[in-house]
């Protein structure tokens, strides 16, 4: 069973999967379409995506995918730890502008949803930390688009860290105001 918290961004869920434990370890359904149908959201994935970070400090965001190819995606980290946020970047939500984080581990059993119109970025707690992602659409290389991760008028509050590490693509993506 999972369990859907909602976020101050609307459509912004934390999900949260309840593992049956015995001797041997846990099993857990981190993802199932009836679960979701019977939440009212339509979520079907079409693409499954991993993403390896090597070092603590590793910054990746903040993406999303311009309509038509816009997706919804949810986003789990299977090893280490990152710090996840949301950028609700719909100019006609409640929340725009707005930012939603959550502490994702290999050990908590969260994960979190991100609509269409969202974008999405992480830094890493650890060392070795690796997200999957289930996404709703197939990636479009010419959809591709961001907002820096570092905007003021954002005022994401990211974890301290002694380094950052930071792709020269992210570091030139536009300002949330362009």
């Amino acid at each position: 069973m999972i369990a859907f918290r909602e976020t101050d961004i609307p459509g912004v869920l934390v999900l949260a999967d309840e593992p049956v434990s015995d001797d041997r370890g846990s099993f857990a359904r981190a993802y199932c379409r009836r679960e979701f149908d019977s939440a009212g959201i339509e979520f079907v994935p079409v693409q499954i995506s991993v993403s390896r970070n090597a070092v603590q400090g590793t910054l990746r965001g903040l993406h999303y995918q311009a309509a038509p190819h816009a997706e919804d995606k949810i986003v789990r980290c299977v090893a280490g730890a990152v710090f996840d946020v949301a950028v609700d970047l719909r100019p006609e939500s409640s929340a725009y502008g707005k930012w939603a984080a959550v502490e994702l581990t290999a050990t908590n059993n969260r994960s979190i949803f991100i609509p269409k119109g969202c974008a999405h970025g992480f830094q890493t707690l650890e060392d070795g930390s690796d997200l999957l992602y289930l996404i709703s659409q197939f990636y479009d290389a010419d959809a591709q688009r961001g907002v820096r991760w570092d905007d003021p008028t954002l005022g994401i509050e990211w974890p301290e860290t002694s380094a950052r590490v930071i792709s020269d693509r992210d570091r030139r993506l536009p300002s949330f105001a362009s």
